[in-house]
């Protein structure tokens, strides 16, 4: 009897333990309780199964916006991609002038560079036409239009791409070391530094001044010397250059804006996965943003540091209209020469009415 109690008892002992690892119900996911609640963080991203570095090159100083939106762009594209693509940054022409990074890109030996150099894409020059816009809020409408994009397009026939254009430090002004300049005559004879750009060219002898091509990297030295007498940059380039220490009059004149692409190599760009070139156009849309604040929050300092270290003058608006009446024939002569027609002209000048 006794036996038979404790065969019965084992064998209930057996049933109750295989009873016990036979689930009820199917497992939970992993991650997740039976009721279906997270008990465990969201897997991370999958490790990229290829690795893309891309190099980029500017002339700024890395107190610039420039330098801090590629910053941020670097943190975003890195991060979304999950490291797919490195993000490796080379400010203050470290990797040559302008010119020389543009042609490196093209050339694939540099996968980017961000700055106004417009040999390979000359018909962008029209953003940068004389007094076109009076307000940051205009340039950036203009910059995020559909018709900017347009105007891009025939870099692909250099083997380049450009992914997006910035403001390339807010608006640029007159400096020089012989005496203040209030009106277009005092620009008389001045040598003034332009930086190999067309419409400042044919804007400063249309104001009677003589003109002289210097590198951005080499001006401050140019201007040390008496190369040049004067030039025009925005508040941030000069204070970031230090350039308010070898000129000594400023007149805040807000004459111009430079685009600022975002220029990339092509067939680096086509070798990408679809979601990661897609990555890259929107990353790209977000630090121009960051650069376009970084401009704003930066320039009122900026030209507190020029006004204690030089003689500032401020237009008054009729004067800035005399100015923009000397100019008005860059504007003819680009019409007459075809290199913008009155179709293209009239629609800039509608997007920046819009945008008031």
């Amino acid at each position: 009897m006794k036996k038979a109690l404790s065969i019965a008892l084992i064998l209930s002992m057996v049933i109750i333990v295989f009873a016990g690892c036979a689930p009820d119900s199917p497992p939970a996911a992993s991650g997740q309780t039976s009721s279906g609640a997270s008990s465990q963080p969201a897997p991370s991203k999958e490790e990229p199964s290829k690795v893309y570095t891309l190099q980029i090159g500017h002339a700024q100083p890395e107190t610039n916006p420039r330098h801090i939106s590629l910053l941020a762009f670097k943190e975003m594209v890195e991060d979304k991609t999950n490291g797919g693509i490195i993000v490796e940054i080379f400010p203050a022409g470290q990797l040559g002038n302008e010119k020389e990074m543009v042609e490196a890109v093209k050339m694939g030996t540099l996968q980017g560079m961000r700055g106004g150099h417009f040999e390979y894409l000359q018909k962008a020059l029209i953003f940068t036409l004389p007094f076109l816009c009076e307000n940051a809020k205009q340039v950036e409408a203009l910059m995020n239009s559909d018709f900017a994009l347009e105007i891009c397009e025939p870099a692909k026939e250099h083997d380049l791409i450009v992914l997006g254009i910035g403001d390339a430090g807010g608006f640029r002004h007159f400096s020089n070391n012989v005496r203040q300049i209030k009106k277009p005559e005092d620009l008389a004879g001045l040598k003034m530094r332009i930086p190999g750009m067309d419409t400042v060219d044919r804007t400063f002898k249309a104001l009677g001044a003589t003109t002289v091509n210097v590198p951005y990297a080499d001006l401050y030295m140019a201007l040390k010397t008496g190369v040049a007498d004067g030039q025009e940059n925005p508040a941030v380039n000069v204070e970031g250059m230090k350039f308010y220490e070898v000129q000594k009059y400023f007149t805040m004149v807000s004459y111009q804006f430079h685009p600022d692409p975002f220029w990339v190599n092509l067939d680096w760009f086509n070798s990408l996965p679809e979601d990661y070139q897609q990555i890259l156009y929107e990353c790209t849309k977000e630090s121009m943003k960051v650069n376009n604040k970084a401009i704003a929050e930066n320039e009122a300092a900026a030209i507190a540091v020029i006004e204690n270290n030089a003689e500032v003058y401020y237009p008054t608006p009729e004067e800035i209209q005399a100015f923009r009446d000397a100019v008005e024939v860059v504007y003819d002569q680009y019409l007459e020469e075809g290199l913008i027609t009155q179709e293209e002209l009239d629609t800039m000048r509608r997007i920046v009415a819009e945008a008031k």
